[in-house]
């Protein structure tokens, strides 16, 4: 086991790895911005080292910055989180170069999943169904060919895309070479690489996704789903999990589909194979992310196993302790984003001062956050400030519970969408679980 790791990131998510790696005894080394000089994570790790100026360019993504604190500090492993560097394959391998562990898969496998095009192809081969449409196209008209023949609506789509970028929505013939180089020319901005494949666009569907988590002793275990279908431009607001339309029979055939498709580009690590779920409860493969999410923590509250935990051991070499048969999923979890940013002005994104601060509290409510009382939010990096997490018997309870919660949470000083969040809860479409990805199109 490792006795020294680097967190390579900040926010929620750098103290929720600094508060397992307390639990499990080893040392954390916090890198920070210099806008993050005041930030939760930098005193609650046993070392700081300010890696760079505010913008992520110049800190976060500072890959020289941060392998040197890593060295400089003797970390034997770098834990990236979710987002940043977490699934940049060039910082998987110069870590590897550094002889520093990657908490992550090998850097040829974030390449080759990565590659949206590639994974696709390799899931398709593995026997695990995918959305109907092409691989990777470059010549505008010879893609608009094929999409004739696809049908509409499609979606192009960028290779190397994420977060919401690089896809575009086409509905008539007559839209798809304009939406093909907007899709194409933004992930080369964003990405680096223009490269667009295309994809019948499936509606109404549920985005489903399944947790893995694989040892290098050839151990796959898949910890059950959640249903990530509240969105807004493709960012994910609300998670929860169980979803309320999987059933068992459903939930078993995904998960050995999942365990096929981990094991076909040998895993390794905490990992999510994603899914468009339809109406009559088909299923396609969708993207594979090489990383914890975000939501990770519905599963460990229905499962009660501790994924940072477990994505460290298993990088460290050690073995699961548990197999497929000793998963049970338990009861219901939601989680709710909390953002700064004000969805009565476009969703705005705000910044400021943290003049007033309630964290809600009662059996079995958590929220994962890196705020306290003046805490100044900067205006740099994403708008997420945290996440409230319940956990109740029942999927009833538990939206009762949020709504209880998400009552008792104040935050003063800046804007934040708890209010919406609520308004979401309230809605009859999610009361019954049938909501689908245009859940909030459909709301205006």
């Amino acid at each position: 086991m490792f006795s020294k790791i680097l967190i390579a990131n900040r926010g929620e998510i750098a103290v929720r790895v600094i508060r397992a790696c307390k639990e499990m005894g080893i040392s954390t080394v916090a890198v920070y911005s210099e806008a993050d000089r005041e930030a939760l994570h930098v005193s609650l790790a046993d070392e700081a080292i300010c890696i760079g100026g505010p913008q992520v360019k110049d800190s976060y993504l500072n890959m020289t910055a941060i392998l040197s604190a890593a060295v400089a500090t003797g970390a034997q492993a770098i834990h990236p989180g979710y987002g940043l560097l977490s699934e940049n394959a060039k910082f998987a391998k110069l870590c590897e170069s550094c002889r520093i562990v990657f908490i992550g898969p090998s850097a040829e496998i974030i390449n080759k999943m990565g590659d949206k095009d590639e994974a696709r192809r390799t899931m398709k081969a593995a026997g695990v169904p995918v959305v109907p449409g092409c691989d990777v196209i470059e010549d505008v008209k010879e893609a608009h060919k094929k999409a004739d023949e696809i049908g509409y609506p499609l979606l192009c789509k960028a290779r190397a895309g994420g977060g919401g970028r690089g896809i575009r929505l086409v509905n008539h013939t007559d839209e798809f070479e304009n939406a093909f180089q907007t899709a194409s020319n933004e992930a080369l901005s964003a990405f680096g690489d223009g490269a667009v494949y295309l994809e019948k666009f499936l509606s109404p569907v549920k985005h489903i996704e399944m947790q893995i988590i694989c040892d290098d002793h050839g151990n796959v275990v898949c910890l059950g789903e959640r249903d990530c279908s509240v969105q807004r431009k493709n960012q994910k607001l609300i998670e929860e999990s169980p979803s309320p339309v999987v059933t068992e029979d459903i939930r078993a055939k995904m998960v050995e589909v999942s365990t096929k498709a981990a094991k076909a580009v040998g895993y390794r690590g905490v990992g999510t194979i994603e899914f468009l779920f339809d109406r009559d409860n088909h299923y396609y493969f969708m993207e594979m992310n090489t990383r914890l999410q975000v939501e990770h923590p519905v599963t460990e509250m229905v499962t009660g196993i501790d994924l940072v935990k477990w994505q460290i051991r298993v990088a460290s070499g050690l073995p699961l302790s548990f197999t497929q048969k000793d998963i049970k999923i338990e009861g219901a979890a939601i989680e709710c984003r909390i953002n700064a940013e004000d969805p009565n002005n476009n969703f705005c994104p705000s910044c400021g001062r943290i003049t007033l601060l309630h964290v809600p509290g009662g059996p079995w409510v958590r929220f994962d956050t890196a705020l306290y009382q003046d805490y100044f939010v900067p205006p740099f990096y994403d708008s997420m400030m945290g996440k409230l997490i319940v956990y109740a018997k029942t999927r009833e309870e538990a939206i009762r519970k949020m709504q209880a919660a998400l009552c008792e949470l104040v935050i003063e000083g800046v804007e934040h969408n708890s209010e919406l969040q609520m308004d979401i809860l309230s809605d009859e479409e999610f009361k019954s679980g049938r909501y689908y990805t245009n859940f909030m199109s459909k709301r205006g």
